[in-house]
């Protein structure tokens, strides 16, 4: 037989690697639900009402061509010296780190810690993470990250209004000589709450200004160092919060603003170790003292103990998510950046604190050999600095400007000065090159001789030097070696369960391959060295990236227009709403305030809205799970005036494809409001059905869901959102790169324009290598292989939820309500005992308490999925066995779970079944098996005594 050249190309390659069945097992799985093709089997699962046709995106290409072609609109950006500063520096990422964290799947595949015997690893690393921001802020406690430093601030300005019960003013204050984007993003965000925002001088209009809480930067944007004492005296005095967003790097020198006074710190952990990358992802932290740990936003990890009184981590219940209170909620919450805060605290661990100490000295001294050769040719700055000069250029700013970019050297640009901030990058040589742009005819300066003249901590006063020790745990002075961090993170990488161990089938999460063709260009220099604020020829390459990664998101969702700013899903929730407030105000509709929520929807749903200043009304949901079609019309319609949203999860939030989808879009219209699909569900419609044709108005998409870029163990996220036409006008905008065609007084959401940019090449890439069709085929293979596991699991577990022919969509949920009753058996000990066999439990008790939500995705081959249900039938057997009286109800594999080698190897075992029962119920694990490293962990413990910082060592002998 004669192949043609065509049929021998690899351009349909990829499209095999990313989907598991190949089309035997496709066939098998088929057969076993009484299918003839998939095609049949969307049939019964998708309304036909909405069903597409085809997905009108060019088909896709290899690996290669697709990395190819991503190079050759890479290379189109400037890689200049970054000189901007304004938090976001130059780094070196230590190599160890590169290729042993950031490129390796054992760390960016791994979900969020909620089973935490199964993430001892990545807990240990976020405990780290809040010991360094302990250390280096001076204060009492610290969360595991926030998105990015802007909307840390906003949340620490939400807490203020909090805490300040006392304080009846809606008032807070912001340092004029704050970052302009955090300005910006605290607007945003008080608007919405009710609250005032009043910039102005904090050193010396605080005193006259009622106020809840203040805001200051530290060092300020313009690089000036101020003592805090006096202002976080006087907050204190007039019952308000004090808020200092600080820089993590200075804090090696400077006073550390908890022992100035200050309630809270936020800051972004960035130059620890992680590229600029446009923008992000990058940890930002946020601590504050003892006393307002109840009130804490984010995630903090907690040390409690296991069922053999072990130490063990937790994320701490009590602080876990604001979201979790829904429309009481003040925060929305749902994921940090934990990758990346990993990264920044092995940075902080390689280093040490002599190491960062050394570094941070580098960064100040190159600043004060700079200023002093800039006085010497005549130019004035701040006497006063840690990394960043102002420099007094008057007139000609502009024009030195423009002579340092055209040798490939950004300044900031300021009106009369320019700001130069400098980083540990920074080589004299580079000194001498910022001096000849200055120089005109003058001769340079030296460096050695000013270098010789200049004392200890130049630009930094004695008094705001710091005298405390730091970073003093052994963690942080025991693994300098590369030998010995290698060792360290492998082995935090083993106590983990991720994607490279096993499928792992959370339902909501769409856990998929996170292809490694797609990840080789988050670490590309063209991509990972540019400002987020890098002047807009210099980022050409982006700038076509986000308008292709939009064309192709418009095409997959039937929606106008897209904005890639927000970097989560509950900021995309949040973006969303405010463009539907926006709108609404826009048509002078100002009373419309009123969003309708399912009483099935995430809590980021409720969350959300009320940041965006909405009223909630929940809506019934139906004995199938699906909207309440009769209670929504009732409340559409006594809510008629003030009607402004819906918020619906499609497929539902139960797993199902509702049939009346489009009668719930149009009744919510006839009655003036604006239809939200939460796009968590999209990897169930992708090629198969478009929100936007179905009804919608705007969809957040979870990028780190259906398109691709990994959970990170807690984060990264990208949660753009897309609109139709008439909403488009009032999507987010930045003050310092604002996008063209939008009000410049539009809202912004983020800390830099696009978000976390430098992960969406991961979701370009697999558009580009999966192609319209390929995309289609992926939706269609996680809609049968959901379907395939509900009918193996149906016969031993009930299935809660189904549409009308009996079919789930991408997940499935079963119930174990029926067997606690009958056996005491939870859906806690199902989870726990699913680690004895390798697996990370399913999504449990969401949206229905007493269950499990299994989600597959198209990534599971079927003997994986068969392995899967071969536990979870195996674990069914042992449930029988406890309803049989044969195991005791107190004493059994499941309320024992999850079993470690301490348990095996005890020469006390006396237990009802035995050691094999306990760590090889089936045999497939006598070849490979993963072993938990603590045991079940006592929540209640953890929740009452809350540490959050690293244990002394000696607790861990």
């Amino acid at each position: 037989m004669t192949h043609s050249l065509k049929q021998l190309s690899d351009s349909g390659e990829f499209q095999q690697r990313h989907i598991g069945p190949n089309e035997e097992q496709v066939r098998a799985m088929l057969n076993s639900l009484g299918s003839s093709s998939l095609e049949t089997l969307i049939s019964e699962t998708v309304p036909a009402s909405i069903l597409r046709d085809s997905l009108p995106l060019p088909d896709g290409v290899s690996e290669q061509d697709a990395l190819d072609e991503l190079a050759s609109i890479a290379a189109k950006n400037t890689i200049a010296r970054s000189y901007i500063g304004m938090g976001y520096y130059d780094t070196h990422t230590p190599k160890v780190i590169l290729r042993n964290v950031l490129e390796n799947p054992g760390w960016y595949t791994a979900y969020t810690p909620y089973q935490p015997e199964i993430a001892q690893g990545r807990l240990e690393a976020l405990l780290n993470f809040q010991q360094m921001v302990i250390d280096l802020t001076g204060l009492d406690l610290a969360n595991a990250s926030l998105l990015d430093e802007a909307t840390a601030a906003a949340e620490a300005m939400a807490m203020c209004k909090r805490a300040a019960r006392k304080n009846k003013s809606d008032v807070f204050f912001v340092d004029q000589h704050c970052h302009p984007q955090t300005i910006a993003v605290l607007k945003t965000r008080a608007d919405a709450l009710g609250l005032e925002i009043v910039v102005g001088d904090a050193f010396s209009d605080l005193e006259a200004q009622p106020c809840f809480g203040v805001l200051v930067q530290y060092p300020q944007t313009g690089g000036e160092v101020r003592d805090l004492r006096g202002l976080c005296q006087l907050a204190q005095e007039k019952d308000c919060l004090s808020v200092v967003a600080a820089d993590l790097l200075s804090l090696m020198l400077l006073t550390p603003p908890g022992e100035q006074g200050a309630d809270i710190v936020v800051g972004s952990a960035q130059r620890f170790g992680v590229p600029m990358g446009f923008g992000g992802p990058h940890a930002a932290f946020f601590a504050t003292k003892d006393k307002h740990k109840r009130s804490v936003p984010g995630r903090i990890i907690g040390v409690s103990v296991d069922s053999r009184g072990k130490p063990a981590l937790r994320m701490a219940m009590q602080t876990r998510e604001q979201h979790i209170r829904r429309e009481k909620a003040t925060s929305n919450i749902c994921t940090s950046q934990a990758l990346l805060a990993i990264m920044a605290v092995f940075y902080a661990i390689y280093h040490g604190p002599e190491g960062l100490r050394r570094i941070a000295l580098r960064v100040n001294r190159s600043t004060a050999i700079l200023a002093s050769g800039l006085k010497q040719l005549g130019f004035d700055c701040n006497t006063h600095f840690f990394d960043t000069l102002t420099v007094a250029c008057g007139e000609r700013s502009s024009e030195l400007a423009d002579k340092a970019e055209a040798l490939g050297l950004n300044f900031r640009r300021n009106r009369g000065s320019l700001g130069i901030s400098l980083d540990e990058t920074t080589r004299s040589e580079d000194i001498e090159q910022i001096w000849s742009i200055f120089a005109a005819d003058q001769a340079l300066p030296s460096v050695a001789d000013i270098d010789s003249q200049l004392g200890e901590l130049p630009g930094i006063p004695t008094d705001m030097q710091r005298h405390t020790s730091v970073l003093e745990h052994p963690v942080f002075n025991s693994y300098h070696s590369e030998t010995e961090m290698l060792r360290y993170m492998s082995r935090l990488e083993r106590k983990d369960i991720a994607l490279n161990h096993s499928m792992i089938a959370l339902g909501s999460c769409t856990m998929k391959l996170n292809a490694s063709s797609e990840m080789i260009p988050v670490t590309w220099p063209e991509l990972g060295r540019i400002h987020p604020f890098a002047p807009a020829n210099q980022i050409t390459g982006y700038l076509q990236l986000v308008d292709e990664l939009e064309k192709q998101l418009v095409e997959c969702t039937g929606y106008d227009k897209f904005s890639m700013q927000p970097n989560a899903g509950s900021q995309g929730e949040y973006a969303g709403l405010l463009a539907i407030r926006r709108y609404h105000e826009s048509r002078g509709d100002a009373q419309r305030d009123i969003c309708l929520i399912p009483s099935s929807a995430h809590g980021t749903n409720p969350a959300s809205a009320a940041m965006a200043s909405m009223r909630v009304v929940i809506v019934n949901c139906d004995e199938l799970g699906n909207v309440d079609v009769a209670d929504l019309r009732q409340k559409a319609e006594q809510h008629r005036d003030e009607l402004a949203a819906l918020m619906v999860t499609y497929p539902s939030t139960h797993g199902v494809f509702e049939e009346g989808i489009r009668e719930i879009c149009d009744i919510v219209h006839e009655h003036g409001g604006q239809v939200y699909v939460d796009g968590a569900n999209m990897n169930a419609l992708v090629g198969l059905a478009a929100p936007g044709h179905f009804g919608a108005d705007v969809s957040h998409l979870n990028l780190h869901k259906t398109f691709c870029i990994p959970h990170g163990g807690g984060g990264p996220g990208m949660g753009p959102i897309g609109v139709k036409a008439h909403l488009a006008p009032f999507l987010p905008n930045h003050p310092v790169q604002p996008i063209d065609g939008l009000d410049s007084e539009n809202d912004t959401v983020s800390a830099a324009t696009y978000g976390s940019a430098s992960i969406l090449p991961i979701s370009w890439m697999y558009i580009r290598m999966m192609g319209g069709a390929g995309l289609r085929r992926a939706t269609e293979v996680a809609i049968l292989n959901a379907n395939y596991m509900a009918k193996r699991l149906a016969d031993h577990y009930p299935i809660l939820y189904t549409g009308k022919h009996g079919r789930v969509a991408h997940e499935c949920i079963i119930d174990l309500r029926p067997l606690k009753e009958s056996s005491g058996i939870s859906e806690e000990d199902v989870a726990k005992r699913l680690m004895d066999y390798g697996f990370h439990a399913p999504t449990m008790s969401f949206p229905v308490p007493g269950t499990l939500m299994i989600e597959p995705t198209e990534s599971e081959a079927k003997a994986e999925l068969d392995r899967f249900c071969d536990a979870m039938i195996h674990i069914r057997k042992e449930i029988a066995r406890v309803e049989a009286g044969q195991l005791p109800a107190d004493d059994n594999p499941l309320v024992n779970a999850p079993h470690t080698q301490a348990d095996i190897i005890s020469s006390d075992w006396a237990r009802a079944y035995s050691r094999e029962e306990a760590a090889w119920p089936v045999n497939d694990l006598r070849e490979s098996k993963y072993w938990p490293t603590v045991n079940r962990i006592d929540n209640v413990y953890g929740d009452r005594n809350l540490i959050c910082s690293c244990p002394p060592v000696e607790s861990y002998r």
